[in-house]
Formats: C-alpha cells, sequence, structure tokens
C-alpha cells in the first residue's frame, strides 16, 4: 500500500483538531510529515463568530502548525448524521489523499457532532478500502494502517500519549487564533470556551506529561493494539 500523506486528522468544526493534537501535529510536521487537516462543516451555528471569520482563523492556526493543506467538506453544522452521503464524502478525501493514518475526536465527548464525527470518520475509514464502494472523485481504494482517536473537551486515560514538550506553544499559539471562539468580547456571548478553556486544555497536557514522564503531553485513544517496533528493555530504566 503507498501512501501520499503521512497523516489525515478529521474534525467536526475548524479548532476540534488545534485543541485535541496541534501540539502533535507541530511535531509531526517539524519531522517532515506530510498532515492534513479535514473539517467536516463550517460551524455555522456557533454562538460567536461568522463562517468567514471562522474560514480566516482555522487558515491562521494551520500556519502556525506548519500545515500546508486545510480542507472543509461544508457538511451542515449539527448535520453530521450517520448517513451514506455523509460517509461517501469522507471516503472520497481519505481516497484522495491516502494518508497513512487517520485521526477523529473521541467518540465520549459532551458535544454530540464530536461523536458523530468519530463515528462517521470511522464508517468512511472502512468504507474508503472496499472496491465496490464508488465516489464521485476518487475511485482507488485505500486502506490506512490506523485510525485513533484524540480527545476535545474530556478527560480519559489515555492508550497512548505523544511529547508535545517542545510544541506547547505552538498549540497555545493555534488556539489563540481563534480568537472569535476563546477570547470574550463585549458583544460576544459568554460560553465554555470562553470560560478559561485553553487553560484547561493546558492543564490537561501538563497532567498526560506527568503520566509519562515528560511536562506536556497530548493523549490519544485506540481500538486496537499498537505495535511497538523496539525492545521493551530499552525503555526500562533500573536505579
Amino acid at each position: 500500500m503507498s501512501y501520499n500523506i503521512d497523516i489525515l486528522a478529521f474534525g467536526a468544526h475548524a479548532d476540534d483538531v488545534e485543541i485535541g493534537m496541534g501540539g502533535s501535529i507541530a511535531k509531526w510536521v517539524h519531522e517532515g510529515k506530510k498532515v492534513v487537516i479535514c473539517d467536516l462543516t463550517k460551524a455555522e451555528l456557533s454562538s460567536n463568530g461568522t463562517v468567514e471569520m471562522r474560514q480566516v482563523e482555522a487558515k491562521n492556526a494551520a500556519e502556525k502548525l506548519g500545515v500546508k493543506e486545510r480542507l472543509t467538506l461544508s457538511i451542515p453544522d449539527r448535520g453530521l448524521y450517520k448517513n451514506e452521503d455523509n460517509i461517501l464524502k469522507i471516503v472520497e478525501i481519505i481516497r484522495e489523499f491516502k494518508p497513512a493514518i487517520v485521526f477523529a475526536p473521541y467518540y465520549e465527548d459532551r458535544h454530540p457532532d464530536h461523536a458523530n464525527c468519530s463515528y462517521l470518520v470511522e464508517e468512511a475509514f472502512f468504507s474508503a478500502g472496499i472496491r465496490k464502494i464508488k465516489t464521485q472523485g476518487a475511485t482507488a481504494v485505500h486502506k490506512p494502517k490506523s485510525l485513533y482517536h484524540y480527545m476535545i473537551n474530556g478527560f480519559h486515560r489515555p492508550d497512548f500519549a505523544v511529547d508535545i514538550t517542545d510544541y506547547m506553544e505552538k498549540k497555545i499559539e493555534s488556539l489563540y487564533a481563534y480568537k472569535s471562539q476563546f477570547v470574550e468580547t463585549e458583544d460576544g456571548v459568554k460560553t465554555p470556551l470562553t470560560d478559561g478553556y485553553i487553560e484547561t486544555v493546558q492543564a490537561r497536557e501538563r497532567m498526560f506529561g506527568k503520566e509519562v514522564g515528560t511536562t506536556y503531553a497530548e493523549g490519544f485513544k485506540t481500538k486496537k493494539p499498537i505495535l511497538l517496533n523496539l525492545d521493551v528493555n530499552s525503555t526500562w530504566e533500573i536505579n
């Protein structure tokens, strides 16, 4: 199986990917990995900001992480239903970019759109490798290696973590690119995002970091075991 890019990260709304794995993306881009972000909706129902504003913010956030390509599928906000049309749109993106690894939100989240995004991507991840499933664009099947889940609002025990100590600042910068969402203004509406949300995310990554012996880390969930291509003894430290 050949791959065009290394990582394809899906989010329900612009800012989801940054919240969950912005530090890891910045790290992987720095290491030379090819990363693409795909937002399923334009977040047109957000309490603050406009669609146009969010598009500019999303572009700026991606640039801060070093991501060269970001796209939006324009599925209706709050319309992420598990139907054939929505699944096929995601299948087409997977087949077009041919990623090695796919990321989606973790399905245990207070926001239904995040859970629904997870379910849609999981369906598309499987369907993209089925030859008889046809899409309007690219028709060649593609089977990514793995599907992993990042956390947005939840705090769950991760199955694995990525050290982002050197990239936490870039993650924070990418979040503050979304001023319409995370900065309270006089004419805006107070939401959980404007009430110390970025500080909460930073505290979570600090806690995950302590769990794995570093300063900051992002946690991920997986439904299948991870194969370590190293001698496990090399990770042990005996004092």
